[in-house]
């Protein structure tokens, strides 16, 4: 009974409205500014993926300029292409493209994806040549690249549900060999290279693990043992009064939670969706009791997660002791972007203030700039395509619930979910639950 309690949570019978309703999934209703704003971000996001997927390959490159219209120069990266695969549901479903035009991009990144781009074993390397699909000088075959590639693919499946998309998904996910990515051990390697084989690193340790883990688990060939959600590590450290489990930039807080709906149902070890909501607010409180060394900062102007930097690309985040500091007063908009439906009414006050700063400097073609200092008054050229991707899609899951609600029905999804031991946090959710799919199951009868 618990089990199929549980698969009634998440696959969606809290079930969301399409888009935008007057009280979205978090409980709490947007003024017309707060919709002005996401509208504004949500389209410069989709326009992202638009002018930035190669019309062939449908492969999404990993950043762009963001004050111009010059080509772009980078390669392509797997996982934003996971994130325009979302975008272009979202894109849909808001009619913001002419119909059939989304499912197109749906299908030519996927069709690619499935027949050409290069791999070792079903996995995805992590960047690659945006028109031949083979892998940059460099660049390791990536598991947790490749997962948000498949999160992408699974969200896009679900939501258009046509035949074409659906085979090119399926044949993607079942080449995947996750027992090979172990590497004889519980956990998964991070990385492969083809002339020194993997990489040291492991998924061992809390971080934007849970969707790599949670999609292995409910694989339908060669899937991980439930073992494997046991083997890595949960470290806690208390921050700003709050103690959860911590990993400093705020995006490995953001990234399983885009698609994955953590509300309600937590495992043996933790409330993930409460965790995140910890650590966004903590990053809030800690950032503001640093207004003696940055005078901008505040309660509504903070925001610290792996980004661009006036001194290079920076992996900072909440650190959990002084010496983990490596902040300079830069901000980064995803930060509070991707926990928009954590803290809605936090994320959204710092967003608006982000939005003024500097009469627009940092606002582009493309929304947000990656990064800005309001110290020092450097604003970032560029925006990144996971970046702008992980602002887009949380920011539909704030108004509507439209990706999880999509994603949570896959099958595989509710396999991983069920064999990780998630069920219902609490006997009153799985009283609501029971009900609403008693009324479903009536309502068809």
């Amino acid at each position: 009974m618990a089990g199929a309690l549980l698969v009634a949570l998440i696959a969606g019978f809290l079930a969301a409205p399409a888009v935008d309703a007057a009280t979205p999934a978090h409980g709490h209703a947007l003024g017309a500014a707060d919709r002005t704003l996401l509208d504004d971000v949500q389209r410069a996001g989709v326009q992202y993926f638009v002018e930035q997927s190669d019309a062939v390959t449908g492969l999404v490159r990993d950043r762009a300029p963001n004050h111009h219209r010059a080509p772009a120069t980078a390669a392509a990266s797997v996982a934003a292409t996971g994130f325009g695969l979302t975008a272009w549901c979202i894109a849909d479903a808001r009619g913001w493209m002419p119909p059939g035009e989304a499912v197109r991009h749906v299908h030519a990144a996927l069709r690619f994806a499935s027949e050409q781009l290069e791999q070792s074993h079903g996995w995805f390397y992590h960047f690659v040549d945006s028109r031949t699909g083979r892998h940059a000088a460099g660049s390791e075959v990536s598991t947790i690249d490749t997962a948000l590639f498949l999160q992408g693919a699974l969200s896009a499946r679900e939501y258009f549900g046509d035949a074409e998309t659906r085979a090119y998904v399926d044949r993607i996910y079942r080449r995947i060999d996750w027992h090979w990515a172990q590497n004889g051990q519980l956990t998964l390697a991070m990385g492969w290279k083809p002339r020194t084989g993997f990489i040291p690193y492991r998924w061992d340790s809390y971080c934007e693990l849970m969707g790599l883990y949670l999609l292995g688990l409910g694989a339908p060939e060669h899937p991980l043992p439930a073992a494997s959600w046991d083997a890595w590590r949960r470290p806690t450290a208390k921050i700003a009064g709050r103690t959860f489990i911590q990993c400093a930039p705020l995006f490995t807080h953001q990234y399983s939670h885009a698609w994955f709906d953590f509300r309600g149902v937590r495992d043996a070890y933790a409330d993930y969706w409460q965790n995140s909501v910890d650590a966004t607010l903590a990053q809030r409180d800690w950032s503001a009791a640093q207004r003696g060394r940055y005078t901008h900062w505040s309660p509504t102007l903070w925001g610290l997660t792996a980004s661009d930097s006036a001194h290079g690309y920076r992996a900072w985040g909440t650190p959990a002791n002084e010496a983990d500091d490596e902040s300079d007063g830069t901000v980064v908009p995803c930060a509070p972007g991707g926990s928009l439906p954590f803290a809605p009414r936090d994320c959204l006050a710092t967003l608006h203030a982000m939005r003024d700063f500097g009469g627009g400097k940092a606002w582009g073609c493309y929304g947000f700039a990656d990064a800005f200092n309001p110290e020092t008054g450097w604003v970032g050229q560029d925006v990144i395509g996971i970046d702008v991707g992980i602002t887009l899609v949380m920011a539909e899951n704030l108004r509507s619930g439209l990706v999880w609600r999509c994603f949570m029905r896959a099958p595989e999804v509710q396999r991983g979910m069920r064999v990780a031991g998630f069920r219902p946090t609490s006997e009153r959710q799985v009283r609501v639950v029971a009900v609403r799919e008693s009324r479903r199951m009536n309502a068809g009868s």
